[in-house]
């Protein structure tokens, strides 16, 4: 297997699948978190550089967008992230993590590598393409923002369409899954802020105890799902972190309360933070207490487009894949934004089954790399003859 490290950027791969499993593993060693992507960012841009293949010069601090084609004719993007997670592997790889406390836990190394070898293939058959493809390696997508600075940079401009990944641990390998209309969730996060007054636990009745204000909280938030939501409309809320107190004979005048709201509907996501201050205030009232929402949005849900996800199946079956419809996830994802501008779907990546995303001991199966690249290069050409045919078809109305 040819080595692919720091002082090698520059090698040319002669087989393919090796030289991926080989940057796959050099970008597992050195993850790096949201908007800290520049040893990343290098690394890509010195692999691209020698592959002869353009970048584009746009104000992304980290991240990055290669353009292959003639520049007339239609324009398709292929995107992955390259991002990792605060999150101590255990992996015990022989090429785990070397930065104490982050770790590409959900595979964002695999997508790069996806990618990169899709640009490489499409590459060769540059003076083939009826189009140009920007491949776009995304940063900050943890964040659950990355695509929106991708998106102020001005480098999707024009696009015709868009194609996303990600692996899932759900699928075999050898497996592929989408599905038309919502596939994740739309994000957003919250934090409740209770205030009472802080007593002598001996003597409650001279407080106002702002413990069991918060926890009346979040029983009462659970009928926001249960009672206030149409049953057959998916929704989560889930309260995810408690903080209050500091030791055990006083109550506190404090709580704070974090958490996240997964939906598909955008007008029960417009709904939830009324229904959610509606009874925060209300029990906090009831108490004798103050408490107080803060609503963070994140990406939208996922909505692939009815025709391009159809037409990711039908390539997934030209290329051998067992091709999947698979169920909603309720998991988010940032490339929801770009869907909201420009047609295009998300799909997923079998790599058999594993750890779940975001464990400290995920992994993927490597043999799903150069099929996955395979796929994707063939996929952006395929949809550049589409598009070309259909301009052609409108133009002869």
């Amino acid at each position: 297997m040819s080595a692919v490290g720091e002082n090698n950027l520059t090698v040319q791969p002669s087989d393919l699948g090796n030289y991926l499993i080989s940057v796959r593993r050099n970008l597992h060693r050195e993850p790096e978190l949201a908007y800290e992507e520049f040893k990343t960012t290098e690394k890509l841009r010195g692999w691209l550089t020698a592959a002869d293949i353009q970048i584009m010069d746009l104000p992304l601090a980290t991240g990055l967008i290669a353009e292959i084609g003639q520049g007339d004719g239609p324009i398709v993007a292929i995107r992955c992230d390259i991002d990792a997670l605060p999150i101590e592997e255990q992996t015990e790889l022989p090429f785990a993590s070397e930065i104490p406390g982050k770790m590409h836990a959900c595979g964002h190394d695999f997508h790069t590598a996806t990618i990169l070898g899709a640009a490489l293939l499409l590459k060769k058959r540059e003076s083939e393409l009826p189009g140009t493809v920007r491949i776009l390696f995304q940063p900050a997508e943890e964040t659950g923002h990355g695509a929106e600075s991708v998106l102020a940079s001005g480098g999707l401009k024009d696009v015709d369409a868009i194609f996303g990944l990600h692996n899932s641990p759900d699928l075999p390998t050898g497996a592929f899954g989408t599905r038309t209309g919502a596939l994740t969730a739309g994000v957003d996060r919250f934090e409740i802020t209770v205030k009472g007054v802080g007593a002598h636990a001996a003597t409650p009745e001279k407080g106002v105890d702002a413990i069991v204000t918060a926890a009346q909280i979040i029983t009462m938030l659970q009928t926001i799902v249960s009672r206030q939501n149409n049953a057959i409309e998916p929704v989560v809320l889930s309260v995810t972190r408690i903080n209050g107190g500091f030791t055990w004979n006083v109550l506190p005048e404090k709580v704070e309360l974090e958490g996240t709201v997964r939906t598909y509907n955008e007008e029960i996501r417009r709904l939830i933070p009324v229904q959610m201050t509606r009874i925060i205030e209300g029990v906090a009232e009831g108490a004798g207490a103050e408490a107080q929402l803060h609503w963070y949005p994140g990406p939208p849900a996922t909505i692939n487009h009815a025709e391009w996800a159809d037409f990711t199946k039908e390539v997934a079956l030209e290329a051998g894949y067992d091709v999947h419809d698979i169920p909603l996830q309720m998991g988010g994802e940032d490339f929801s934004f770009y869907l909201q501008q420009i047609p295009g779907a998300f799909v997923n990546i079998g790599t058999g089954p594993a750890y779940a995303l975001h464990h400290p001991r995920f992994d993927v199966d490597e043999a799903a790399l150069l099929p996955a690249a395979k796929y994707f290069a063939s996929l952006a050409e395929r949809a550049l003859e589409k598009l070309q045919a259909k301009a052609s078809s409108d133009s002869r109305k």
